[in-house]
This record gives C-alpha cells, sequence and structure tokens, in this order.
C-alpha cells in the first residue's frame, strides 16, 4: 500500500500492518487503514485507523515501561507514514498470541459453554457472556496464517514449542501488563475485557514486547457505564463490525464467500468507536496527521 512511496523494500504485509527492511537490525512498521474480520482483509478501509492504532499504541507503551522492553526505537519516519509508522528493532517473535482474559466474550465465551473452562483453565459453573472472571486468565492461541483460523491452546503446548523458561516469562508479563493496563482503562471508564499480545526475543534470550498494543484492533473494550453481563456490552473496537457482519449484513460466514464491503455508515461509525477509545484512554483529543 505504501510500499511505492518508500525507499526500503517490503518484506511482509499482513492483515493491517506492512513491514520494510530498514537494516540488519531495523524494520519499519505501517499500520494502514485496513480492518480484517473473521480471518478475512474486508475491501473497505477505516479513514486515520492507523494512525490511531499507532498513536494509541506508543501511548501504551509509555505506560508499560517499567514492566517490559518493547520494540520500538525511533518514531523519525519518512512523511508519506507520519504518525502510522515506527522504527522498531528486528526480534526472533514468539509464533503464538499471548492472551490475557479478565471477563468471558468471545471465543473463550464458546469454550465455556462446552466445557467449562477455556485453554485448559477451569472457570466457576454459572458465568454468563460478559461475566468478570475471579481473576485474570492467560490463554494464548496459534498465530494462523492469512485465511486461516488462529485456534485457541493450552500453556503445556505453548511450553512444549517455546521452552517452560520462556513460556513462564510470556505468561507473567501477560498477566502484568494486562493488570496495569485494566486499571488505567477502568479509571477512564472502560472496560477492557480480553486483549492480545505478541512477544518476540532478542538474541540474548530478551522477551520484548512487539507489534501494536492494547487497540481496539487487539483489545475488547467496553463501557463501563453501561456493561451489563448477558445483556449488554457496549463496545469500542472492531466486535462492532463483527456484529454487522454476522446479523446486519446477509452475509453468510459458512459460505465460504468473502464478507461484503463496509456501507458508509459503518465506516464512519467504526471510525468515531476507534476515536472515542483513544480518546478516553489518552485524555487526548485525536488529530488526524
Amino acid at each position: 500500500m505504501y510500499a511505492a512511496q518508500l525507499e526500503w523494500p517490503l518484506i511482509h504485509a499482513g492483515k493491517v500492518r506492512e513491514l520494510y527492511a530498514v537494516d540488519d537490525e531495523r524494520l519499519l512498521m505501517v499500520a494502514t487503514d485496513k480492518i480484517s474480520a473473521f480471518d478475512y482483509v474486508l475491501d473497505s478501509v477505516i479513514p486515520d485507523k492507523g494512525v490511531i492504532l499507532n498513536q494509541l499504541s506508543l501511548w501504551w507503551f509509555d505506560q508499560l515501561g517499567d514492566l517490559v522492553d518493547n520494540h520500538v526505537r525511533s518514531t523519525a519516519v519518512p512523511p508519506a507514514v507520519t504518525g502510522r509508522a515506527v522504527i522498531c528493532e528486528r526480534l526472533a517473535m514468539i509464533p503464538f498470541e499471548c492472551v490475557a482474559r479478565g471477563y468471558l466474550t468471545g471465543s473463550g465465551w464458546s469454550e465455556y459453554q462446552a466445557s467449562g473452562s477455556v485453554c485448559g483453565v477451569a472457570l466457576p459453573d454459572g458465568l454468563v457472556d460478559g461475566s468478570r472472571l475471579p481473576e485474570p486468565i492467560f490463554t494464548p492461541a496459534t498465530k494462523a496464517p492469512l485465511g486461516e483460523h488462529d485456534e485457541n491452546i493450552d500453556f503445556a503446548t505453548l511450553a512444549a514449542t517455546v521452552g517452560q523458561d520462556a513460556a513462564e516469562q510470556i505468561r507473567a508479563l501477560t498477566l502484568a501488563v494486562y493488570a496495569r493496563a485494566e486499571g488505567i482503562a477502568r479509571a477512564r471508564g472502560i472496560i477492557l475485557a480480553d486483549t492480545k499480545f505478541e512477544f518476540g526475543q532478542r538474541p540474548d534470550g530478551t522477551i520484548v514486547l512487539a507489534d501494536e498494543v492494547l487497540t481496539p484492533d487487539s483489545s475488547r473494550f467496553w463501557d463501563a457505564a453501561t456493561w451489563e453481563p448477558g445483556v449488554r456490552l457496549d463496545s469500542y473496537d472492531k466486535q462492532f463490525v463483527r456484529n454487522w457482519l454476522l446479523h446486519e449484513s446477509g452475509w453468510d460466514r459458512a459460505s465460504g464467500a468473502a464478507p461484503p464491503p463496509l456501507p458508509t455508515e459503518i465506516v464512519d461509525a467504526t471510525r468515531a468507536k476507534y476515536v472515542e477509545a483513544y480518546e478516553r484512554i489518552t485524555g487526548d483529543r485525536f488529530a488526524p496527521r
């Protein structure tokens, strides 16, 4: 999307982000305005979305600096991607989504209904969609290629792949970062229901927080004032788009067909939700770049 405007070679294009090789030690990571849902990249884009994701991630990295190192090395980027990109260090990425859940919803709710547990973690009886858990839990998942589904795994499977010590470090960091962020968000009237992190390792084994962090793409944010488990979960995240696709668009998820483009009113409403999440969490007014 931005390759023609940049001097560095494109080495990877994901669902939302593009990576360009700066040198042997650094990458340029660009957040585009693309949006994905149900493992599809939609034809529609959300104006300013990449800037919101990048700026909100940078804000969170500042809040978390005493807990974990992050991959950002500079925000001095080419003019074509100002505000939506960072220069980051190259890392050996850990190939799992590291998910923290403080509330039961989404795939965790589906798994709980079937087994009473999530990723091998047993939960109390009687929970409903949106229930707050007795304590946050770590529920890793595979990081599937574009077009395939992530799958929840248990801790033992993670440890068998990355090693026991690394798995324990990742779990501890995931839960510590979630606890810090959950408290910050709650003080601003936002419930951080769950979120996913990505970690990488430096050559010396240091684990580093990478990619985006605590954005409406990677997290579920609910309005604390209206939260009512089993009844109402007003969101400031990508769930708004998922709900439209499932319930209003006429798209059959089981058909194998790609989702339809988003109508203008859904694009505008999605952008407004992302902007509101940014402004409520940071306390700053969002200024398009």
